[in-house]
C-alpha cells in the first residue's frame, strides 16, 4: 500500500504560488528526500502532508485526507524539525515526559536507551547541549514513536558535519530497525544521497524532478572528456560542461551511452550535481541563485 498519494498538490499564499502541481506515490518503508533552494515550497508540501495546511488536488497519507482526518493521521506520524524548535529552558527528562503525555504510541523504554547511548541526561537543558545533542533528542523523541511515517524538515539545519552524520547515521539504522517511511527536507544532499529511496525536486514549487533514486542514476550520465573529443560531445546535447584539469566534465539526461562512453570515462553522478544543474537550468534568465 501506498504510504503517500498525491495528484495535482496546489496551495498558493496571496500573491505566492507554494505549490503548482506536485505528483508523488511513495510506498511504505520508502526514503523521499525533498530537494530544493530556501523558498521552493518545502515545508510546505510537508505541512501539507502534516495536515497543517489545505491545498487543492489529491492527497491521501496512510490512506487519510490529513486536512480533514488530522487527529487519526497523527497517531502514526511522528515529526522533527530544526534543533532551534525546540524551548531552551526545558529538560531532557521533560521533553520525554511531554511525549510520553500527547503521544500514546511514544515508548520510553527506546527513547531512554537512544538517549543513554548518546550521553543525554534527564537533568540537562536544552541550553546546555550542543547542537547536535539537541538534535539527537529530537531525533531520540521522534523514532521512539510507533509510526509508520516520520517527517523531517531540516533536521539537521546548523550542524557541522560530524553531528550530521552522526544524526543520519542513527535516522537510518532506526528505519531500517522498524521499517518506516520517511519524508526528509533538506539541503544535505550529500549526506542523505545513501539513505533516499526517491527524490522530488522544487523550484518555486514546481516539481523539475520526481522520481525514485534508481530512475535517477539510469538517467543521468557524467563523463569526463579528453579535449580532444569535447567539439564531439557538445554536439550530443548535454545538460551542463563544467572545466576539469585536463578537460571538461560534461552531464547528459539519457542519450546514446555507447556512443557516449566512447568520449572518456563515465560514472553516475552525485544527487547534488544532478540537482544543482536543474536548479540551475530553471533559473529565470537574469537571476542569480
Amino acid at each position: 500500500m501506498a504510504c503517500i498519494e498525491a495528484r495535482g498538490l496546489r496551495k498558493r499564499f496571496r500573491d505566492r504560488v507554494a505549490l503548482d502541481g506536485v505528483d508523488l506515490s511513495i510506498g511504505e518503508g520508502r526514503v523521499l528526500g525533498v530537494i530544493g533552494p530556501n523558498g521552493a515550497g518545502k515545508s510546505t508540501l510537508l505541512q501539507a502532508l502534516l495536515g497543517l495546511v489545505p491545498v487543492e488536488g489529491e492527497l491521501r497519507v496512510l490512506g487519510l485526507d490529513p486536512w480533514h482526518a488530522r487527529a487519526r493521521l497523527m497517531r502514526n506520524v511522528s515529526f522533527v524539525t530544526d534543533v532551534s524548535s525546540m524551548p531552551r529552558w526545558i529538560r531532557v527528562a521533560q521533553a520525554v515526559d511531554y511525549m510520553a503525555a500527547v503521544q500514546p504510541a511514544f515508548e520510553r523504554a527506546k527513547a531512554d536507551a537512544f538517549l543513554a547511548r548518546n550521553g543525554l541526561r534527564g537533568g540537562d537543558r536544552i541550553e546546555s547541549l550542543s547542537k547536535g545533542l539537541v538534535a539527537q533528542l529530537q531525533l531520540a523523541l521522534a523514532m521512539s514513536v510507533d509510526a509508520r511515517l516520520t517527517v523531517l524538515d531540516e533536521p539537521t539545519l546548523g550542524l557541522d558535519v560530524l553531528a550530521r552524520k552522526r544524526f543520519f547515521d542513527a535516522l537510518l539504522a532506526r528505519a531500517e530497525e522498524e521499517s518506516r517511511t520517511l519524508v526528509i527536507a533538506t539541503h544535505e544532499l550529500d549526506e542523505v544521497q545513501h539513505i533516499l529511496t526517491h527524490v522530488v525536486v522544487l523550484q518555486e514549487g514546481r516539481p523539475i524532478l520526481s522520481c525514485s533514486m534508481d530512475d535517477l542514476q539510469a538517467r543521468f550520465i557524467e563523463v569526463a572528456v579528453h579535449p580532444d573529443h569535447l567539439d564531439v560531445a557538445r554536439t550530443m546535447d548535454p545538460l551542463h560542461e563544467r572545466p576539469t584539469l585536463g578537460g571538461s566534465t560534461l552531464l547528459f539526461d539519457g542519450g546514446d551511452v555507447d556512443r557516449i562512453n566512447l568520449l572518456g570515462t563515465l560514472r553516475t553522478p552525485s544527487l547534488a550535481t544532478v540537482c544543482t544543474v536543474l536548479l540551475e537550468l530553471e533559473q529565470p534568465a537574469g537571476q542569480v541563485a
